[in-house]
């Protein structure tokens, strides 16, 4: 099930988002301030975040940038105003979409599922060897054996198993998985990949490095 955190220092508005993203089907975290949305992020698993921007303390900018920096998943900025201005900052932070209240919950809904679809793509499921990606409940399984990663991981390790055979340099997988604002450096890739080849180990599939590009996915005969 996809976890969505919502976080709003209006209580009413906080139970609307929260309430029609259950009722869509999704598993929903509340957090009233930035403060409590950074604990509940360190303390759960969070796919997506829907964030508002006046917030007294860390305001959603802020905390936008943060969850990118420190979690690298999508955020949908929620926002009063309508200013060009507003928009402009709320991207350059990294959100990945920008709703102005008031707006209906089909709206919100909308934006959710499309944001989400541009991340994952729209295949459901991706199989290679004994490898099985199931990309609406993000788990993984291995000869039949279920396994979750963090999210990252998961996104990595679609991308390549969405193209066998196919080389991804450094870059275009910090652009793929990460986003073009991403201020790291490769050696990020590098601990993921590290960290997935251990996962993969007793599968029939390897991460193989690609001397002078990078890396692609390979199922073993």
């Amino acid at each position: 099930m996809i976890h969505i955190l919502a976080v709003d220092d209006d209580a009413r508005m906080l139970d609307f988002t929260g309430r029609e993203l259950r009722e869509a089907g999704y598993q929903t975290i509340l957090a009233s301030s930035g403060d409590e949305a950074l604990r509940r992020l360190e303390a759960e698993r969070v796919d997506l975040a829907v964030v508002d921007v006046m917030m007294p303390g860390i305001d959603g900018f802020e905390l936008t940038k943060m969850i990118r920096e420190m979690y690298g998943i999508p955020v949908i900025l929620l926002t009063a105003r309508h200013h060009i201005e507003d928009k402009e900052r709320g991207f350059s932070a990294g959100s990945d979409d920008y709703i102005v209240k008031p707006f209906e919950a089909k709206e919100l809904l909308f934006r959710v599922k499309a944001v989400l679809r541009r991340v994952h793509g729209s295949d459901e499921t991706l199989t290679a060897g004994d490898l099985v990606i199931d990309r609406r409940s993000y788990e993984i399984r291995i000869g039949g054996k279920k396994l979750i990663i963090p999210l990252k991981e998961f996104e990595l390790l679609t991308l390549l198993a969405a193209h066998p055979g196919q080389a991804f340099s450094r870059d275009q997988i910090i652009e793929r998985v990460w986003g073009f604002d991403y201020e790291g450096d490769e050696q990020t890739v590098n601990v993921h990949i590290k960290r997935l080849r251990s996962r993969l180990q007793h599968s029939e599939v390897e991460i193989v490095t690609v001397r002078g590009i990078g890396y692609k996915l390979e199922v073993m005969q």
